[in-house]
């Protein structure tokens, strides 16, 4: 199976299913002498992992995780980083009713067709199980960017209808952790949740919105064409379980504007290039121009839902499913360090590349 390899310079490669023994990952083109931060770490997995709240999924993971490779006397050598976590808490019986059946809108029938087998245990290598291994390789690129003092947050904007009408500027980033939703806005965050508390009781799902910031990017990092600043986000975005969509500054919105309106007019603040609006969401031309880097990515509803619904089996005959076991209601609150690890790795890897540049 290939695409299991993301970035340039820095490049992380995922491995592992869902119910298999182990998850994990190498982390290739880490800088050496990098001082490992556990603490970090273990903070981002546990904001990523299953059972912190009524409403994600109750799989309950502990998310020990195990450097095998690339770390000597707590620092980065520079070579290969590989780290394990290990399955702990699969209940794999949970989808025997499922081995022959193929779910709406889950990856059993392309994966199929694909390969000529899957792994029907929790969806196997297509399980967002795979996506804890991300977020550890955004842990690492973190440590690299602290150098820089690059922020990135990332919070919930949207669930299902309900939507927080203000813009990131006018919201406390630091309130994100706050609650269980992962929403800034506190008044927005409450009925979110009574939100996915109500579509949980009744056996369905919801998708939502979340909202990634990057402040303190140095201007000129991107490339010209194929390799956009912008495009690498959202390869890196739409690469997440469950992804459906990706737009970065003023986005879809901007089609029913002017150019007189859209434009962002530069000034001179103090011997510093600035515009006076980010409309471009802090990239032009593919190249960010010093202004916050923000934008949206959209989830669809998880597809695994507690109700019978039509399918077909292996051999083409009607049957029916439903789904077992323990699932998210809205992915949204999980998927925040997910979307801040993959925007921390792009980021990460483009700094890498203006530096290889400038030697």
């Amino acid at each position: 199976m290939s695409g299991n390899t993301f970035g340039n310079l820095l490049k992380i490669t995922t491995f592992g299913e869902s119910h298999g023994v182990a998850i994990g990952l190498i982390i290739d083109g880490f800088p050496s002498g990098i001082e490992i931060d556990y603490d970090l770490i273990k903070n981002d997995l546990d904001r990523r992992k299953p059972g912190q709240s009524k409403i994600t999924t109750q799989r309950k993971e502990t998310e020990e995780f195990e450097i095998v490779s690339g770390v000597f006397e707590n620092k980065s050598t520079g070579t290969p980083i590989a780290i394990m976590i290990r399955n702990n808490d699969q209940k794999s019986a949970d989808y025997s009713h499922i081995s022959n059946s193929y779910r709406p809108s889950h990856a059993d029938y392309t994966y199929q067709e694909k390969y000529g087998i899957r792994d029907y245990r929790g969806g196997g290598r297509s399980s967002a199980r795979e996506t804890a291994s991300r977020v550890i390789g955004g842990s690492f690129a973190k440590m690299f960017l602290n150098k820089f003092n690059i922020e990135i947050f990332a919070y919930v904007s949207q669930v299902g209808d309900i939507k927080v009408e203000k813009n990131y500027n006018e919201l406390d980033l630091n309130l994100i952790e706050i609650n269980i939703i992962r929403c800034p806005d506190i008044n927005v965050s409450e009925q979110m949740i009574s939100l996915i508390d109500s579509i949980r009781k009744q056996g369905d799902t919801i998708g939502g919105v979340i909202t990634c910031v990057i402040k303190n990017v140095p201007v000129g990092i991107g490339e010209p064409v194929f390799n956009k600043l912008h495009s690498e986000l959202a390869r890196a975005m739409m690469s997440i379980n469950a992804v459906k969509g990706f737009e970065y500054g003023s986005g879809f919105s901007s089609v029913k504007m002017k150019g007189s309106e859209h434009n962002d007019i530069f000034y001179n603040d103090s011997g510093k290039i600035r515009t006076k609006t980010n409309l471009s969401g802090g990239i032009q031309g593919g190249i960010s121009n010093g202004e916050d880097i923000y934008f949206n990515v959209a989830f669809k509803p998880v597809a695994t839902i507690m109700q019978s619904q039509e399918s077909i089996d292996i051999e083409g005959n009607k049957t029916e499913v439903k789904g077992k076991g323990r699932h998210d209601p809205c992915v949204v609150p999980r998927a925040v360090p997910i979307v801040e690890a993959m925007a921390t790795l792009v980021i990460a890897d483009y700094i890498l590349i203006k530096n290889a540049y400038n030697v």
